[in-house]
């Protein structure tokens, strides 16, 4: 198999929403591939849970759908989510899954879902950009949409 063919490039744009933080919970994403202009929308949720977990959850399902190899641009309003995956995880994977709180060690919070996002990660050449959330972004608004409506169907 040649390595030296182009990556596909792609467009994942993100979203977590939760009714009270842990409560009913929704994640969301929009898969755009440019070159052929075809777009997918994703979302679900869970009944008990957090919105860091679900801004990550958002990612991970996005990443999951993609089939092959890829240049991907995540587009999230979560700093969490970008700084976790791009700064901190190299130091935690190097402390065997621990974060450094003052001069102790301690589990790092969600590990479950930044292992996943960790191993998918690997999958693709992915680069994070940070968009302000609620300010007109039409991706980060319809994602929120989405995610917001996945939660609310754990609240009937």
């Amino acid at each position: 198999m040649s390595t030296d063919q182009p990556l596909s490039f792609v467009r994942l744009f993100t979203d977590g929403a939760c009714r009270g933080n842990p409560g009913p919970g929704g994640w969301a994403c929009i898969l755009r591939h440019p070159a052929s202009g075809k777009e997918r929308e994703l979302s679900g949720g869970a009944r008990s849970t957090t919105n860091n977990q679900m801004e990550l959850q958002a990612v991970i399902e996005g990443l999951s759908a993609i089939n092959r190899r890829s240049s991907v641009e995540v587009i999230t309003d979560s700093k969490y989510v970008a700084d976790g995956s791009t700064q901190w995880m190299p130091n935690w994977k190097r402390n065997g899954w621990k974060r450094r709180e003052k001069s102790q060690l301690k589990p790092v919070k969600n590990v479950e879902f930044w292992q996943k996002l960790d191993e998918l990660l690997s999958k693709h050449e992915v680069r994070f950009t940070v968009v302000k959330g609620h300010t007109g972004h039409a991706e980060n608004e319809r994602c929120d949409e989405l995610a917001v409506a996945a939660a609310m169907e754990f609240m009937r």
